[in-house]
């Protein structure tokens, strides 16, 4: 069974707030770090986790944060009801997938974020929190793609690629006990200002792999994200 998927489409209702979770990684403690936010969702309220970023030089991330992103998915965004919008086991836009789709061409290279602490003038959390409060105080039209909350509320995480990574991630068909890796399920985060400024941001971890196979696992050959 696969992991419910989709993205929602709203208007934010609280500023950005940067939070930390301690996750074990190597037989360390690493921190990860989200930036949250409320959605107002068909009138209730939804908790956005976007990660940042970790404190473990071996784990960052990856990203982009493109201020003109201009694809054909914008429109069909733009055209798309406000709400929740279920994706799971759709193999096209939409539905992303940074290496199955062209979702990601000609936007450049990644950048490596900062290993972060908790400051927020680090990147990417300084650059993205920008743009979510100009999000809030324009009401701009917000578009989380990513994996519903099966517990706690109504929310939305794994707002980054999932796919490529290895040890307890891997995928394992009919075994959905953690978030483990898929195809066509990857998380972004986008804004529309309305005045042609679209704003796309993308992630992914360090240590995933690609390319991947129709699990979403690293296949043969895969290597680290460049």
């Amino acid at each position: 069974m696969t992991l419910s998927y989709g993205f929602v489409k709203a208007k934010m209702t609280s500023p950005p707030r940067l939070t930390s979770k301690t996750v074990p990684h190597r037989g360390k403690e690493e921190q990860q770090y989200h930036l949250h936010f409320s959605l107002d969702v068909d009138g209730e309220n939804w908790d956005v986790a976007a990660n940042v970023g970790t404190n473990y030089a071996d784990d960052l991330l990856k990203y982009k944060i493109l201020r003109d992103f201009n694809h054909p998915v914008v429109q069909t965004l733009r055209d798309s009801r406000e709400g929740a919008a279920e994706l799971t086991g759709t193999h096209e836009l939409p539905a992303l997938d940074f290496l199955r789709s062209n979702i990601l061409n000609g936007t450049g290279a990644w950048r490596e974020s900062d290993v972060l602490d908790g400051s927020e003038g680090q990147q990417p959390v300084a650059d993205l929190k920008e743009r979510l409060e100009r999000a809030l105080d324009e009401e701009a039209d917000i578009y989380v793609f990513g994996r519903f909350y099966t517990h706690g509320g109504n929310g939305m995480h794994d707002v980054h690629m999932n796919q490529g990574s290895r040890g307890g991630f891997l995928h394992h068909a009919g075994n959905d006990h953690n978030d483990h890796n898929d195809i066509w399920q990857d998380g972004a985060l986008m804004m529309d200002f309305g005045d042609g400024n679209f704003v796309a941001y993308f992630a992914a971890f360090t240590e995933q792999a690609v390319p991947t196979d129709d699990l979403g696992n690293p296949g043969p050959g895969s290597h680290t994200i460049s």
